[in-house]
């Protein structure tokens, strides 16, 4: 199952860079994972500077 951007988001961009299969876009004022590429690996998680991805 694809990791989940929660309405914590503040749009940093941080996790873009981590996501070695560029799963992560810019949905309008927060991130999207898309959960068709998201190949699960944890790397946003670790990136986030306020805890908004979860499994």
């Amino acid at each position: 199952m694809a990791h989940t951007i929660t309405e914590e988001c503040i749009n940093c961009g941080a996790c873009d860079e981590s996501c070695p299969v560029n799963a992560i876009s810019e949905a309008g004022d927060k991130r999207k994972i898309d959960a068709d590429t998201c190949i699960d690996c944890g790397a946003c998680v670790d990136t986030c500077p306020v805890n908004a991805i979860h499994a």
